[in-house]
């Protein structure tokens, strides 16, 4: 018995009409054919591979899950959200923070020494390494300062150690350069390697053409090899030190033949921060793993700490700092924009056209220009916060307690006089 036919789609082609029955899913069953007339017509008849569900068969689980799923989405705009913030949590002073801290016994000491006493037994070999041109490279937990620094003064008191602190904020890698350049220039001059009246050329160079003429000192042939300065870096991939122009300095440095050098990285992403180039060629790094377990004391100290209330008097002592560096109009816009936040210690802040009107009257500023430059310059430094007002207009806050406020406006006051 044959099938009825499911599907019937046709083409018209130039002989005739066509007649073809497509069904996705169907395996062919039966085929006839038939003429009428001057018209092939093609019935193809299919039988279906999988039996077609009713949908009252279907589970009524299986509906309620979806319902529920979609109804679950629309009701997930209406939660509430929590309105609380992490400035709400109560945290500590840092200084007394910093005092707790300092009454946490050590642990593991036995153990922490006689792992960097094993290191002492592995100073000849790096010693030999770093005679042979290889920079060395120091990774692992804890910090590696106290072991560098015990080799340099151990295993090369035969030679020139220039040791840089790159987990400080800020470190000038030209100063470091000239530096060194300045060391080797001693150390040739000791050996008679140069005439002592005669003057540095990178001295008599701009500033633009000194670092290429140190790095072309570094590298000058004075025929002797063992003539060479030592680098300790502690933390080269420290904040200082992290940029692309940094690292690209210091691997033409440690290239020049005269250097040789000593690091230490903590971050681990720190390979990221060089290429091939710069690691088989240039710094010719080995690495070394040495974990000393020991705790970040020195580097820690130039970073805030997480969960504290940074002193008020230390931010005083800082903004009393930044402040002096700026001209005695920059700072009398200063005076005017705390004042005012010390007579109305509740309000959002001043708003800039208020404090506009009163440096003009002041002559303090001639034009918006000129205040908008000394305002940039206090948001640079994190003198000042801006904040929105209820009218829409910015207004500008000093983030300082008021006590802090008067006391800094008294050091401002002090510095002035003195001057």
């Amino acid at each position: 018995m044959m099938a009825p036919p499911v599907a019937l789609s046709t083409s018209v082609m130039k002989g005739g009409l066509n007649c073809y029955a497509i069904s996705e899913g169907h395996k062919l069953a039966t085929a006839s054919s038939g003429r009428l007339g001057a018209v092939y017509i093609t019935i193809v008849t299919c039988s279906p591979r999988y039996p077609v569900m009713d949908t009252n068969d279907i589970d009524e689980e299986e509906f309620g899950f979806s319902r529920n799923y979609f109804l679950a989405k629309e009701s997930g705009s209406s939660i509430k959200k929590s309105r609380s913030k992490i400035s709400d949590i109560g945290v500590i002073d840092e200084q007394e923070l910093l005092e707790a801290m300092s009454r946490i016994e050590p642990k593991h000491e036995k153990e922490i020494k006689s792992l960097k006493d094993s290191y002492r037994s592995l100073y000849s070999q790096w010693r030999f390494q770093i005679r042979c041109g290889f920079g060395l490279l120091h990774y692992g937990f804890g910090s590696k300062r106290t072991l560098l620094e015990d080799f340099a003064s151990t295993a090369l008191n035969d030679y020139t150690v220039v040791v840089i602190n790159g987990y400080l904020p800020s470190v000038n890698i030209k100063q470091v350069a000239a530096g060194l350049a300045d060391a080797l220039w001693e150390v040739l001059k000791a050996k008679g390697k140069t005439s002592a009246a005669s003057s540095p050329s990178w001295k008599q160079t701009t500033s633009s053409q000194a670092m290429d003429e140190i790095i072309s000192f570094l590298n000058g042939p004075w025929g002797d090899d063992d003539i060479f300065i030592c680098i300790v870096v502690h933390n080269i991939d420290g904040p200082g030190l992290r940029d692309s122009d940094n690292q690209q300095y210091l691997a033409r440095i440690a290239a020049c033949s005269h250097i040789r050098i000593i690091a230490s990285i903590d971050h681990v992403n720190a390979p990221l921060l060089w290429d091939k180039k710069m690691v088989d060629l240039q710094f010719n790094w080995i690495w070394h793993h040495t974990p000393t377990f020991e705790l970040y004391t020195i580097e820690g100290m130039f970073f805030p700490l997480i969960l504290t209330n940074g002193s008020s008097s230390q931010n005083a002592k800082s903004a009393s700092i930044v402040l002096q560096s700026l001209t005695p109009n920059a700072q009398s816009v200063f005076r005017v924009l705390a004042e005012h936040q010390i007579v109305h210690p509740d309000e959002e802040g001043m708003q800039i056209s208020n404090l506009y009107a009163i440096c003009r009257e002041r002559f303090l500023v001639s034009n918006q220009v000129t205040l908008n430059s000394y305002l940039t310059e206090f948001k640079d430094h994190d003198l000042v916060k801006t904040k929105r007002h209820p009218d829409g207009e910015d207004c500008l806050h000093i983030p300082l307690s008021t006590e802090a406020l008067q006391k800094l406006l008294q050091d401002i006051s002090f510095c002035r006089c003195m001057s």
